[in-house]
């Protein structure tokens, strides 16, 4: 007969093993960084998350043998529950040893997979960090109570490592990597802070994680941007060029714009140089492709600002310089020489006139919209790739619920734009 006195011990043991094996796989997948940030609260919680946090092995340790003991000790009780009854229900041939150690283990293994392993990995990882924080303290009481058992064995694992198998055992703290730092910065999102500058540093922290995969064309200024002279028209075209535009460099070329040799710095122009050459400074060519935090690198072991970006087929796409990817994390610089010129206007409820120079991250943050994003940065950008074609003034594209109507061309780019919310 079974003996069914044996069945509380039972579940307590799977209940431990439950707990030990849902921590366990909780604190591996957990952001420790979020961990880590919760553990400077000056609460119990807090004060067992950062033991944790500095004793990383001590924990996995408590949480193995934990486990090793809640499972010996239900194959203990399991195996005298169950033995009886297969003794009744087995035909009188398979009444042997043999079949009965083997009819129990596969029914207490199945039993431990799914209500001691399966089971509580899947509930666990639903949200790690909510459960390593919630279930710190009653771990905690565990791990004090074993702490001595848990000291030995750790102790004598690194003895192993160290003299037997001559690998290292490092207690350093466990490494926060960028994506325990863009998934903390992610769950902070949708915490708003009074601090305005709380809410820069979260910008500027997410804009650095994204940066190693910007590519030079998400921040270069598009070719009919460029402010550049032909080599031939000499000093006073660049002269021109300089008052003009208020910019600090100008770009130098060869015939054609597609031929860019260099560029020249403005201050250059007090040695008094009698050609263009004597003030020309190299300039790096590198591909649309080419990652801007690699390009960083070059510009400064090169000691250079400026780079020019060419397509596929070696013609001139844009320029970058070093202010422009250095705006891709903290955002518009301006300074003296820069100019106010774009059109940010409403006209009515649900319309705007805008300058096709402004970005879209810029028109989504400020009003709220859902423009489509891809690979350009200005609204000009967001036509022409729908049109695949200089669109001419009055002509109306849309993307429900936007209507753009181009209100001005200049030169070979969009210059204004009408943009309309369409509603229904």
């Amino acid at each position: 007969m079974m003996d069914y006195s044996l069945i509380p011990y039972i579940l307590i043991s799977l209940a431990f093993s439950f707990f030990f094996s849902g921590i366990e796989i909780a604190y591996l997948a957990s952001n420790k960084l979020q961990l880590e940030v919760a553990s400077r609260q000056k609460t119990l919680t807090g004060i067992s998350l950062g033991h944790f946090i500095r004793k990383p092995y001590l924990f996995i340790g408590t949480t193995l043998i934990g486990n090793t003991i809640a499972l010996v000790i239900y194959g203990m009780f399991m195996a005298q529950l169950i033995e009886p009854a297969l003794h009744q229900l087995l035909p009188p041939p398979l009444r042997n040893e043999a079949v009965i150690l083997i009819t129990q283990t596969v029914l207490s293994t199945l039993v431990v997979l799914i209500s001691a392993e399966f089971l509580p990995k899947s509930l666990f990882l639903i949200n790690p960090n909510l459960m390593v924080t919630s279930l710190a303290v009653p771990f905690a009481a565990v791990y004090y109570i074993l702490f001595p058992l848990v000291f030995a064995v750790v102790s004598f694992s690194r003895f192993i490592m160290r003299y037997f198998l001559r690998a290292g055992f490092s207690e350093d703290r466990p490494a926060y990597g960028l994506t325990d730092l863009g998934q903390y910065l992610k769950n902070m999102q949708g915490i708003r802070h009074e601090d305005e500058n709380i809410e820069l540093d979260k910008k500027i922290f997410t804009k650095a994680l994204a940066f190693k995969t910007v590519q030079v064309r998400n921040c270069m200024i598009p070719r009919t941007e460029i402010a550049a002279v032909e080599l031939a028209d000499g000093l006073p075209a660049l002269h021109k060029a300089f008052v003009e535009t208020g910019h600090s460099k100008i770009v130098v070329y060869k015939d054609s714009i597609d031929d860019i040799i260099g560029y020249c710095h403005s201050a250059a122009l007090f040695k008094h140089p009698q050609k263009i050459e004597d003030i020309l400074t190299p300039i790096i060519t590198v591909p649309e492709t080419t990652l801007a935090n690699d390009l960083m690198i070059n510009l400064i072991n090169q000691r250079k600002s400026l780079a020019v970006v060419v397509d596929e087929f070696g013609g001139t796409a844009g320029l970058v310089s070093m202010e422009d990817i250095i705006e891709e994390i903290f955002g518009e610089i301006e300074d003296e020489h820069d100019r106010d010129d774009l059109v940010e206007q409403q006209l009515g409820s649900n319309t705007w006139l805008l300058s096709a120079r402004l970005e879209i991250d810029y028109l989504n943050e400020t009003y709220g919209w859902q423009l489509p994003q891809g690979d350009y940065e200005t609204l000009g950008g967001l036509i022409l790739s729908l049109t695949e074609d200089l669109p001419r003034a009055g002509e109306t594209i849309k993307i429900p619920p936007y209507q753009f109507t181009v209100q001005s061309t200049l030169d070979n780019r969009i210059d204004t734009v009408r943009l309309e919310i369409v509603e229904g």
